[in-house]
């Protein structure tokens, strides 16, 4: 069987050239080829001597997720339904500014977490990703959109990484970390490390190591106390606040600049949406550098509550607002074609290949 290119390191492609007889630099050569011009076919790579890429051929193979459907919204919003080669899959987003945008990435095919309140946690936790698989997400989006060689920060559109689909990255860490390592080199993907963010649901131990890496934190915190916060996000029952926000002190510690963290909050009617809880909610960040992203609630069919109402998503804000907190309302993208927030769930096929 072939081996993947598509997610070894750097230092693990230079071994396998090594391993082959050829010199280190040709993994640089490799590395160019396949994140900064997008080539997936060997024979493409000109700058490489014919028996080389012969060789290469051999033994080797370059593998974006095949592109199942694909969707869009009448706001821009791209969506995905990607399949690896065993035939998971998972779904990948891209939510698009005046002149740039974001890809949502996922880490795992469905989800352990269980979030009361997300779709994805309906879909049972069937493995993680690879590196490769990981980072091939972000590739397959430049694919849809042509945006090969690496475009200048200037001219790019997709310019933006955010784990935030499927799964809880935390959970997947060894394989994330050397991902966004591939998408940060400067002689490949070249995303600046300023313009990653991982969100995740609160998987304490591994928050601070986020810093080592350089990106952007974003907590899906969701509830202002341990009593809300278990009901609706099992994970609060293994790492309670207290250790949560102990661990992002840490993070801010780590951080080489100024940080903040963005807190994630959905709304939820009658459950964490009154002003008493928005008064928790700043004792709870005492101490931290945060500011507040407030998300209505998406509906999706079985899901067990309602959208707070417009006022009491503006009470909420502006009640944070009046402390010099910044609370924005995210404005809902791809709720058509269900690509919003805590909307992912790969209900084609996650078991079974295609024909």
């Amino acid at each position: 069987m072939k081996k993947e290119l598509i997610g070894l390191s750097r230092d693990e492609l230079v071994q396998e050239m090594i391993t082959l007889g050829e010199k280190s630099f040709r993994a640089k050569q490799l590395w160019q080829w396949i994140y900064n011009k997008g080539k997936t076919n060997f024979q493409e790579m000109t700058t490489l001597a014919k028996p080389f890429r012969e060789k290469l051929d051999s033994l080797y193979t370059i593998t974006h997720p095949s592109i199942v459907t694909e969707q869009n919204s009448i706001d821009g919003t791209r969506k995905w339904l990607m399949e690896f080669t065993d035939g998971k899959q998972v779904e990948c987003v891209y939510i698009p500014e005046s002149d740039r945008g974001a890809v949502c990435i996922s880490t795992q095919v469905g989800c352990a977490q269980g979030c009361k309140f997300c779709h994805t946690g309906t879909q049972r936790m069937m493995r993680n990703l690879t590196a490769g698989e990981i980072i091939g997400q972000f590739m397959s989006a430049r694919d849809s959109y042509h945006e090969w060689p690496t475009p200048t920060d200037e001219t790019r559109y997709l310019s933006n990484i955010v784990v935030m689909g499927m799964g809880e990255p935390l959970c997947n860490f060894e394989n994330l970390k050397t991902a966004l390592r591939i998408a940060m080199d400067g002689d490949g993907l070249a995303i600046s490390k300023r313009r990653i963010t991982v969100s995740t649901s609160g998987v304490a131990n591994h928050i601070p190591e986020l810093a080592d890496l350089g990106v952007k934190l974003a907590i899906s915190l969701h509830a202002p106390n341990d009593e809300i916060r278990n009901q609706i996000m099992p994970v609060n029952r293994k790492f309670p606040l207290k250790v949560l926000i102990n661990a992002c002190k840490e993070y801010q510690k780590r951080c080489e600049r100024r940080q903040f963290i963005t807190m994630e909050y959905v709304l939820l009617k009658d459950v964490n949406d009154q002003p008493k809880h928005a008064e928790e909610l700043m004792k709870l960040v005492d101490g931290l550098e945060v500011k507040f992203n407030l998300i209505p609630f998406h509906h999706w069919e079985g899901a067990p509550f309602e959208a707070s109402g417009h006022n009491a998503i503006h009470r909420f804000s502006k009640i944070l607002e009046n402390n010099w907190f910044a609370a924005p309302i995210r404005r809902s993208r791809g709720e058509d074609i269900m690509a919003a927030c805590g909307q992912l769930k790969s209900a084609k096929g996650t078991d079974t290949k295609k024909d």
